[in-house]
C-alpha cells in the first residue's frame, strides 16, 4: 500500500481546514466523463493531492499561465471540486451559505442552493465554510461551518437530505467552526462531528442521511496515557471537551484490514469502518487548550505520519502491529510543524510547508522513514509587511506530471522539480488577482488549475 495526504488551521493564523491527507491505495473516486481526470473530493481524486495528468507546462510564463476565467466569490475557505465539466463551490455572502455550481471550462453558473447562516467565527477569521464539497455520480455533499450537513442531486442542486450535526448530537463549540471534511467509505458518510460523549465521528446512510454508527470519546479516551505531556498523565475524560479537529479522515487498508483514520482534537483514532469499533486510540496533542489538529494523516504501508503546528508538538511516525489494535512509535521530532497544508509523498519523502504563523514558515522536504531534513527553504513572511514580500510563506502544493505545483498563502504560483537533494524552484509568479490569505490548496482538472484566496476564484490552463 503507499501514500495518502490530506487537511487544516491554527489559533493565530487560521486556515482551518484545508488540508488533509489520504491514501494511494484509494482509487479514483470517480470515473470520468470526457479526457482528463476528476477532482471531485478534498485533495482530489486519490484525495491526497497527487494528479495522474500530464502534458502540462514546463514553467510558468512570463505573465503566468493563461487565464481562462476569474469570479469574485463569497467568503470561505473551502477548495472547489469539480467531476466532469460541473464545478461546485461553497461559501458564504451575507447572511447565507450557498453551494454553487459553475461550468467548469467557463465560469457560468449552473445552479444554487443557500441557506441562512449565522456563524460568527470567533477569533475574528471570515465566517464562510470550511470544508470541501464532496462529489459523486449524482450527489454534492457539503458540511457548513455551523454544522449544516447537506445532500444535494448533483445535475440540479435539489436537496435530497440535511442533517444539523449541531443539535442532533451533542457538539461543543469549535475554535473556528466546522473544518473536517466528510469521506465516502461504501455506502456510508463518515463525518467528524465531534458530539459528546461518545460521537465524535459518526456514520450516515449516504442516500438518506441516516445514521449508522456513532464513536469515539469517553470510552475510548478514559484512562489512555497522555503522551508527550509532563508526568505519567492518563486522561480524565471531560463532558465538556471538543473533539472535532479539522482535519479529514482517511481511509487506509494496513496488513490487510481496513482503517478509518481519525486525528481528532486529542489524537489519533483508528475506526472499523462497519461497525464504528475503535482499533486503536494514540494521544497527540499540544499540552495548551488554545491548540488544535489540522493535519490529516499520511499512510505508507504500515506506517502513519501525523504533525502538529502548536508549542512544538511536531511530527510522529508510528507503526500499525500485525493485528490492527496498537501502534509503536518509528520517530517524533519537530523537522515539521505541519498547521494546515498537505504534505506530498513521494519515493520515501515528505515535500510539505512547515511553520505555525507566517514569520516561521518553511518549505522541506523530510524523509518518511527517519524525520531527517533533506532540504529547507525559508520562506518566512514578516507580519504586516507592505509590499506583500516575494516568497511563499505557508502553503499548499499537489502533485501532478512529475512537479510539485505550489500556491503560497499570499498567492505566489510556483513550480518545483520533485528533488530530494536540494529544493529546486522552476518559475515562480504571483497571481495578480490573489492575495493573503489563500488557504485552499491548488485544485487541477483537465488541464485547468482552480486557485482561491478568500473572496476570489482563478481559473488557469495549464496544458502545453
Amino acid at each position: 500500500m503507499k501514500l495518502a495526504a490530506n487537511f487544516d488551521c491554527r489559533l493565530s493564523t487560521f486556515p482551518a481546514l484545508l488540508l488533509a491527507a489520504a491514501v494511494w491505495i484509494v482509487p479514483p473516486l470517480f470515473a470520468t466523463e470526457t479526457s482528463g481526470e476528476n477532482w471531485p473530493r478534498f485533495l482530489g481524486p486519490r484525495a491526497n493531492g497527487i494528479s495522474s495528468e500530464t502534458g502540462l507546462l514546463e514553467k510558468w510564463p512570463a505573465n503566468g499561465p493563461p487565464l481562462l476565467w476569474e469570479k469574485t466569490i463569497g467568503t470561505g475557505y473551502s477548495a472547489p471540486s469539480v467531476r466532469g465539466e460541473l464545478l461546485v463551490l461553497h461559501h458564504r455572502l451575507k447572511e447565507e451559505e450557498i453551494v454553487e455550481a459553475f461550468e467548469a471550462s467557463t465560469g457560468k453558473p449552473v445552479w444554487r442552493y443557500a441557506y441562512p447562516s449565522k456563524f460568527v467565527d470567533p477569533y475574528g477569521y471570515n465566517n464562510g465554510p470550511r470544508c470541501t464539497p464532496l462529489l459523486t455520480e449524482n450527489r454534492c455533499y457539503t458540511f457548513g461551518a455551523e454544522g449544516k450537513l447537506v445532500c444535494l442531486e448533483l445535475k440540479t442542486g435539489k436537496l435530497i437530505w440535511q442533517r444539523e450535526t449541531g443539535i442532533d448530537w451533542n457538539v461543543p463549540p469549535a475554535f473556528f467552526g466546522v473544518g473536517s471534511t466528510p469521506i465516502l467509505e461504501d455506502d456510508l458518510l463518515l463525518v467528524m462531528v465531534g458530539g459528546q460523549p461518545n460521537s465524535g465521528m459518526v456514520a450516515l446512510d449516504s442516500k438518506t442521511g441516516k445514521m449508522v454508527w456513532e464513536s469515539v470519546g469517553e470510552k475510548n479516551w478514559q484512562g489512555q496515557p497522555m503522551i508527550g505531556w509532563p508526568g505519567e498523565r492518563k486522561v480524565n475524560w471531560q463532558r465538556w471537551e471538543k473533539q472535532a479537529s479539522y482535519a479529514t479522515p482517511v481511509a487506509a487498508t494496513i496488513h490487510g484490514q481496513r482503517h478509518i483514520l481519525c486525528l481528532m482534537r486529542q489524537g489519533l483514532v483508528s475506526l472499523d469502518p462497519r461497525t464504528g469499533v475503535v482499533n486503536f486510540s494514540f494521544w497527540f496533542r499540544s499540552s495548551a487548550n488554545d491548540s488544535v489538529n489540522a493535519m490529516s494523516p499520511v499512510v505508507v504501508d504500515d506506517m502513519i505520519f501525523i504533525s502538529g503546528a502548536y508549542y512544538k508538538v511536531g511530527s510522529v511516525v508510528l507503526r500499525v502491529k500485525p493485528d490492527g489494535k496498537s501502534v509503536d512509535e518509528v520517530w517524533r521530532s519537530t523537522a515539521l510543524e505541519i498547521h494546515w497544508t498537505t504534505p506530498i509523498y513521494h519515493d520515501g519523502n515528505l515535500y510539505a510547508f512547515s511553520g505555525r504563523n507566517e514569520p516561521d514558515a518553511h518549505f522541506r522536504c523530510v524523509e518518511f522513514k527517519t524525520g531527517k531534513v533533506l532540504w529547507d527553504r525559508d520562506e518566512s513572511w514578516p507580519p504586516h509587511s507592505t509590499p506583500q514580500p516575494k516568497v511563499y510563506g505557508r502553503g499548499s502544493a499537489i502533485l501532478a506530471d512529475g512537479k510539485l505545483i505550489a500556491l503560497g498563502e499570499g498567492g505566489m504560483l510556483g513550480l518545483f522539480k520533485l528533488n530530494p537533494n536540494q529544493p529546486e524552484e522552476i518559475s515562480h509568479w504571483q497571481v495578480p488577482q490573489l492575495h493573503h490569505p489563500c488557504w485552499a490548496a491548488p485544485v487541477l482538472s483537465r488541464n485547468r488549475l482552480y486557485l482561491r484566496s478568500e473572496d476570489r476564484l482563478v481559473c488557469l490552463t495549464v496544458t502545453k
